[in-house]
């Protein structure tokens, strides 16, 4: 238990803002035979809930209005440490760094034009930050064109795994492996460790304690 409250984000800013970084989550609602459909969707954070937008028909919709009972989650897998990190040949000692959040909540289709509208606009200006884009209106046909997804929290959870449940010399030495290794996402998951430099002369330059 003392380890599992270590790995917890316990800032609800820190939970929305890694939301908001991610392209990918994943909606869980229940289907007419009882069994969980899970469907990979592009969203945003905004108001206090999750957007998606998605074609007016489908399973998924169906489902969430038979049982507005739904779960959604977003993950990152910042590094995976070969199992050799810390033993020459047991397999099992082989973990992941991550960040991940998992949400139980009420899913619903928004019927509101206005709502409907903040929630498209909220969607591109996250995946289209560099605009390029004629900002939406309640009143243009494109509106009913689209569902809109709302999934309202009752529970929102983190977790992170980035080696702050290790000592500094533990922490520095993994870091160390880590660049050591040199697989694509290193240096940034060095950097998500809270630790600068290269793996001749590492430092740690703050708490990644969320």
């Amino acid at each position: 238990m003392q380890l599992l409250g270590r790995l917890e984000i316990k800032s609800k800013e820190k939970i929305i803002e890694f939301l908001n970084k991610q392209e990918t989550g994943r909606i869980c609602s229940i289907d007419k035979d009882g069994y969980p459909q899970i469907i990979p969707m592009n969203f945003v954070y905004a108001k206090e809930a999750i957007y998606m937008h998605s074609h007016i028909r489908g399973e998924k919709l169906e489902n969430i209005a038979r049982n507005q009972k739904v779960g959604f989650e977003v993950d990152q897998s910042l590094e995976f440490l070969p199992s050799y990190f810390t033993h020459p040949t047991d397999a099992s000692q082989a973990d992941t760094l991550y960040i991940s959040v998992v949400i139980k909540g009420t899913g619903s289709m928004v019927a509101d034009r206005k709502e409907k509208t903040f929630a498209l606009n909220a969607l591109m200006e996250k995946y289209q930050p560099e605009g390029g884009y004629e900002k939406l209106l309640p009143e243009m046909r494109v509106i009913d064109e689209v569902a809109i997804i709302k999934v309202v929290p009752i529970t929102m959870r983190g977790k992170y795994k980035v080696g702050q449940h290790l000592d500094k010399k533990t922490r520095l030495e993994l870091a160390r492996l880590v660049l050591k290794r040199n697989s694509p996402t290193a240096k940034n998951t060095v950097k998500t460790m809270g630790i600068t430099g290269t793996k001749d002369g590492l430092a740690i330059f703050e708490d990644p304690n969320w």
